[in-house]
């Protein structure tokens, strides 16, 4: 089974990927922030990461420079799923090691699909 790990400050964005993931067959863990996403990455062993940008005590340029400095994950794919779409921040993101970036509100099929894409599952 995939597993996904879903980063965001928002209770109900964590809820949506929460049923939407589910639903599509994945196991979802959750995390309220970046340091929290870090701190469950070795228990968790996530297939795919899914992060929000802008979120307190570390952002997700933060967690993904986190994951791709580190050689346990530094192959993961990282997506971004933000309310942004400035293209100096998706061009920001992309340089940290992003894999994808999708903005909210997200489209349920598109993002797994997404997921399934860039996992090959």
């Amino acid at each position: 089974m995939l597993t996904v790990l879903a980063i965001d400050d928002s209770r109900t964005i964590r809820e949506m990927l929460r049923e939407t993931l589910s639903n599509a067959g994945f196991e979802v863990h959750l995390a309220v922030d970046g340091v929290d996403g870090l701190e469950k990455m070795p228990t968790i062993r996530p297939h795919v990461i899914i992060t929000d940008i802008n979120m307190p005590r570390l952002d997700g340029f933060g967690v993904i420079e986190a994951v791709r400095a580190g050689s346990t994950f530094s192959a993961l794919p990282i997506l971004v799923l933000t309310t942004e779409s400035a293209p100096d921040l998706k061009e920001r993101a992309r340089k940290s090691g992003a894999t994808g970036w999708i903005v909210k509100p997200f489209d349920d099929l598109k993002l797994v699909s997404a997921i399934r894409r860039i996992t090959a599952h």
